[in-house]
C-alpha cells in the first residue's frame, strides 16, 4: 500500500502559486466614521435610473440564469460608444477581463509587458499563468518606456490613466506602439472619463489593440463589478471562449445598462471629481508634496525619498484611509482618492497638523 499523503503537504497546488504573493485590495473597514480615500470609489452615488434598475431585479427570475453574454448591457455599451455588439464583451470587472486575455493570450513562460509602477493586479496575474513579467520603468516625466514594442511581449499592459500616477499617454503614440508591436495592445482605461481622451478608436483602427473599461470608478459601481472589453470582433470571438459561463449577475446586467443609459448622470459627478481634485492637487504641493497631474479620479503624493508610512499611520489613526504602497518604488508617495470637498478638507487639515 502507498504511503499515505502528510495532511499538511501543498504539492498539489502549483509551484508558480506557491512562490507567488496575492494581490492584496485596498483596506475595507467594517464599521463606520472612516473617511475612505484608499481604493477610487467615487465619493457620489449612482443615478436613480440605476438604482430604480436595480430595485427591478427584486423578482422571481432570480431563480433563472442571466444572459450568458449580457447582451442588455453590451447592446447598451454598443449604442454608447458607437459599436456594435460583437465589438464588445463584458466581464465581472475589468479585473476579469484581463484574466481573460491572459488566459487566451499566454502560454507558460510567455512575455507580458507594462511600464512600472502600474496597477500591481498585472504582476499577479502574469504570475498565476506562468508567464514571465517584463517591467520596464516609467520615466520620471511618465512618458512611453522605450522597448516595450521590442519586448517580444504576447500581451502589453498599458494602464491609461495609469494608476497610481494618474498620467495618460497620448492615443498617438499608443497606435504608434500598436503598429510596431508584435502582440496584443491592451489599454486599461478603468479611469478614462476623468481625463481628456481616450484609445476607443483605435479599436477600429487597429487589429491588435481592445480598450478594457470599468463602471467602478465614474459611474460609481464598484459593488455591481461591471467591466467591458471593446475591440475587434474577432479578437473579442477569441476571447469569449475562455469566459465564464455566467459571469455577470441579472443584476449587473440591470444596472449596467441603466447606468451607460444616463451618461449625464455620471458626467456630472465627474466633473465635481475633477474640480476637487484640481483644489486637491495644488493644496498638496502648497505641503511641500510632489504631485503629477492625474487625470484620474486620485492623485499620488510623494516626497521622494521620504518615507509615508508615518502620515498614512497617523491619517489612520484619524479614521482616514489612503493607499500606502510599502515597496522601494513607491513607499514615499501615498496614493489619494478624491472624496467629497468635506472629506478632502478634513484630510488636508489632517496632513497640515501631521506635517507640523
Amino acid at each position: 500500500m502507498a504511503k499515505a499523503r502528510p495532511p499538511d503537504t501543498l504539492d498539489f497546488i502549483r509551484p508558480a502559486v506557491r512562490a507567488m504573493d496575492g494581490y492584496v485590495p485596498g483596506e475595507q473597514p467594517q464599521d463606520g466614521g472612516w473617511i475612505k480615500l484608499n481604493t477610487n470609489e467615487n465619493p457620489y452615488p449612482p443615478s436613480p435610473r440605476v438604482r430604480e434598475a436595480i430595485r427591478g431585479c427584486a423578482t422571481d427570475d432570480v431563480r433563472l440564469y442571466p444572459d450568458p453574454m449580457a447582451n442588455p448591457l453590451r447592446d447598451a455599451a454598443a449604442a454608447r460608444y458607437d459599436l456594435t455588439r460583437e465589438h464588445i464583451l463584458a466581464g465581472n470587472g475589468s479585473d476579469e477581463l484581463l484574466a481573460m486575455v491572459l488566459r487566451a493570450c499566454v502560454d507558460a513562460g510567455d512575455r507580458v509587458a507594462y511600464p512600472t509602477p502600474t496597477y500591481s493586479v498585472y504582476d499577479t496575474l502574469v504570475a498565476i499563468a506562468g508567464a514571465s513579467a517584463v517591467r520596464l520603468p516609467w520615466p520620471q516625466d511618465y512618458s512611453l518606456p522605450a522597448g516595450l514594442a521590442e519586448s517580444g511581449a504576447r500581451v502589453i499592459f498599458l494602464c491609461n490613466p495609469n494608476a497610481p500616477s494618474g498620467t495618460v499617454v497620448g492615443v498617438d503614440l499608443l497606435r504608434g506602439l500598436s503598429e510596431q508591436a508584435a502582440g496584443l495592445l491592451v489599454v486599461d482605461e478603468a479611469y478614462v472619463d476623468f481625463a481628456d481622451d481616450s484609445a476607443l478608436r483605435l479599436v477600429r483602427e487597429r487589429p491588435n489593440v481592445i480598450v478594457l473599461r470599468t463602471l467602478s470608478k465614474s459611474f460609481s459601481l464598484a459593488g455591481m463589478r461591471i467591466g467591458l472589453a471593446l475591440g475587434p470582433p474577432p479578437v473579442i470571438a477569441e476571447l469569449r471562449k475562455v469566459k465564464d459561463s455566467y459571469n455577470l449577475s441579472r443584476v449587473s446586467i440591470a444596472a449596467g445598462a441603466a447606468a451607460l443609459a444616463d451618461y449625464d448622470a455620471m458626467r456630472e459627478h465627474v466633473q465635481r471629481v475633477c474640480a476637487t481634485r484640481a483644489r486637491l492637487t495644488e493644496q498638496l504641493r502648497a505641503l511641500g508634496y510632489e504631485v503629477p497631474s492625474s487625470r484620474a479620479n486620485f492623485v499620488l503624493a510623494r516626497r521622494r525619498g521620504r518615507d509615508q508610512r508615518a502620515v498614512y499611520e497617523a491619517l489612520k489613526q484619524r479614521r482616514i484611509l489612503v493607499r500606502y504602497f510599502a515597496t522601494p518604488e513607491l513607499a514615499d508617495a501615498l496614493r489619494i482618492s478624491v472624496g467629497t470637498d468635506e472629506e478632502i478638507d478634513t484630510l488636508l487639515a489632517a496632513m497640515a497638523d501631521i506635517a507640523r
